[in-house]
């Protein structure tokens, strides 16, 4: 929207304060929608790297214990291995760019590595949850389940 005025200066500097004015509504506008849509997508996003038990959700970080008491017994249990892992000794954990790995100390440690089943019937997922260490690491889904539910709250 242009205003004319009299002087002609003074139409130019109307007329760019109108597009700047378009520009930042235009800009508002868009910010206004992408911006819930970010927060929507992001809160799918966190659900899904959980495993709903009933009416609670298992997630990465979460014990065996946790996981056993919230979703019951896994329909089978896999011992897949075991995972060499470095444990820098106290202090070491902040030096470790500045050493070689000759000078720095660590301890290896291995975690056994363990991979839970749940069926969760025929119209749901089988769900794979692999354990280092005692410790959910991985949630997955395997193909669709069979049979009737074995999870807790389907």
């Amino acid at each position: 929207m242009i205003r004319k005025t009299t002087y002609e200066g003074n139409v130019l500097i109307r007329a760019f304060i109108s597009q700047e004015e378009k520009r930042y509504t235009t800009m508002k506008k868009i910010i206004l929608l992408v911006i819930p849509l970010i927060l929507f997508t992001l809160s799918y996003t966190l659900e899904s790297f959980a495993f709903r038990c009933g009416e609670t959700l298992v997630s990465i970080g979460d014990s065996k214990v946790k996981v056993l008491q919230e979703c019951g017994k896994p329909t089978s249990k896999e011992k897949v291995g075991t995972k060499k892992v470095r444990r820098y000794r106290k202090g070491d954990h902040y030096n470790r760019e500045r050493h070689s790995s000759q000078q720095r100390s660590f301890k290896e440690v291995t975690k056994p590595v363990e991979k839970w089943y749940y069926n969760c019937g025929k119209n749901d997922f089988i769900y794979i949850l692999t354990f280092e260490g005692g410790i959910l690491k991985n949630e997955e889904t395997g193909g669709y389940g069979k049979g009737e539910s074995q999870c807790r709250g389907n």
